[in-house]
């Protein structure tokens, strides 16, 4: 088998279809069925079921791209180190929210120093899409909260964090330290969205406790949590650091759960089969 037949297999992947696939390389459709179907049978499995004229990846198909996205990847990379070897380079970084406003930014300041020619670029996203980017190659590296959950990515925990409970001002739990988990309950709450690292932790832990929390909204934007936890319209759990400005402020009231405390950490991630440049060491090493 060849990178051209990897490459074929991967672009039809990321298209839905041959024909798309053909587009994208610039080769006819024949062409990319051929080189599908030499895949499946010098390897004996099926790729792809082909079901009402439409191409659906088998259980077998999506391990072997995780294996075709990092050949590709890696060739790629390959080519970019090597021609561009004693000039400048990009290194993908990617980012959950916390870790994205509040410590990105020194990391990304001290690599430059240290590499002012790298061009960096930067994706912010909740824990779940970074670490489908790392899978998809889409990014170099990774900076997390919470669990990584998939045998291909190598991580490193760097620091530990919190998160704590807040309310308004005037809500009844304002600065108590010792609230009944079972008050928790009758509740209206304003949560993270589903995927995110702070609000997986939350939901195992009132699961844990025997609570089912059905929030009243959900949202992708700390600053609209906060402001509706202030307008009294809620409760919520978020990172300390995403909040620690707006109760300083005493724009809100933080409140503890008796004998509960939301610990994770922070981890800087990457794929098993990816190869890390000496810039992507040093970014690293930055975050460790």
């Amino acid at each position: 088998m060849t990178l051209r037949h990897l490459k074929i297999f991967v672009a039809v992947c990321e298209t839905g279809s041959a024909t798309a696939a053909g587009k994208k390389l610039y080769i006819a459709q024949p062409s990319v069925s051929l080189a599908i179907s030499e895949l499946e049978d010098y390897y004996g499995i099926k790729l792809f079921d082909r079901i009402a004229k439409r191409l659906h990846i088998t259980e077998a198909g999506k391990k072997f791209l995780q294996y075709a996205t990092h050949i590709v990847g890696l060739f790629e990379d390959m080519e970019k180190e090597i021609k561009n070897f004693e000039a400048m380079g990009i290194i993908r970084i990617g980012s959950s929210i916390t870790i994205g406003n509040y410590l990105l930014p020194g990391y990304i300041t001290l690599f430059k120093q240290i590499h002012p020619q790298m061009d960096v670029k930067v994706i912010i996203d909740n824990t779940e899409k970074i670490q489908q980017y790392i899978l998809n190659n889409q990014i170099d590296i990774g900076l997390i909260e919470g669990v990584v959950q998939s045998p291909y990515i190598v991580e490193h925990k760097f620091r530990d964090d919190e998160l704590v409970m807040i309310c308004g001002n005037d809500h009844p739990f304002a600065d108590k330290k010792n609230i009944g988990i079972s008050k928790l309950q009758n509740e209206s709450f304003i949560l993270r969205e589903e995927g995110s690292a702070g609000r997986e932790i939350f939901d195992s832990t009132m699961t844990t406790h025997g609570l089912k929390i059905i929030p009243a909204w959900e949202s992708t934007s700390t600053q609209a949590i906060v402001r509706a936890v202030r307008a009294n319209l809620g409760i919520s759990v978020l990172p300390y650091l995403l909040v620690k400005d707006s109760l300083d402020r005493k724009e809100i009231s933080q409140f503890q759960i008796k004998g509960i405390r939301f610990k994770r950490g922070f981890s800087v991630i990457y794929h098993r089969n990816k190869f890390l440049t000496e810039s992507a060491k040093d970014f690293i090493a930055l975050c460790k």
